[in-house]
């Protein structure tokens, strides 16, 4: 194991996991609205608002699965050292990080059940930037409409026609973090 695998979790546990979750809460009850989010210093190229995400969300019981450039040895070393948790492949993910194009195709991954609507996956997407423009949102979280940086807007609407099933998703940057629950109606 590698020692930066060991390094950059939260300084202060409970205070910055805190912080985190308010953040990841108000973007998923805001979609579209770009939130701060910070406390980790995960390894390249994993963003600090993912690795934050990362930290907050994830225990020895959660399956997450590693797309594209974060499927590494250092940033599978780092989740597993900090959070426990188990590195799956994307059937069995609970959550899952890649870039739009490395988690392709979102079919990969489980949407729920009629029973069970909850055991979906949740995607953590690591994009260049997040801007609030773009794609227009509607939905629960939004007055009238609300605009986001979306790498495109058909995945998203089909997975809203899942309803009550069907993914969710963050957007991650740096800092930013921003979300898309699958309640979210998604046009150009």
């Amino acid at each position: 194991m590698q020692v930066q695998a060991l390094e950059g979790a939260f300084a202060n546990a409970p205070i910055e996991n805190a912080v985190a979750f308010r953040a990841a809460m108000n973007a998923l009850a805001r979609p579209g609205q770009i939130e701060k989010i910070s406390g980790a210093k995960p390894p390249a190229p994993l963003s600090v608002a993912a690795g934050s995400l990362i930290l907050m969300l994830c225990d020895s019981e959660t399956p997450v699965s590693l797309s594209g450039p974060f499927e590494t040895a250092v940033i599978r070393d780092w989740i597993i050292f900090h959070t426990g948790a188990q590195i799956v492949t994307p059937d069995k993910a609970v959550f899952a990080i890649g870039t739009w194009q490395s988690l392709a195709p979102l079919s990969q991954f489980a949407i729920g059940t009629a029973q069970y609507p909850d055991r979906s996956a949740t995607l953590i997407v690591e994009c260049d930037e997040l801007k609030p423009q773009g794609a227009t949102l509607t939905g629960p979280g939004i007055k009238d409409a609300a605009q986001l940086s979306l790498p495109e807007t058909q995945s998203f609407q089909d997975n809203a026609k899942l309803f009550p099933l069907g993914l969710d998703f963050f957007f991650t940057t740096g800092t930013q973090v921003a979300a898309l629950p699958r309640t979210t109606k998604v046009d150009h």
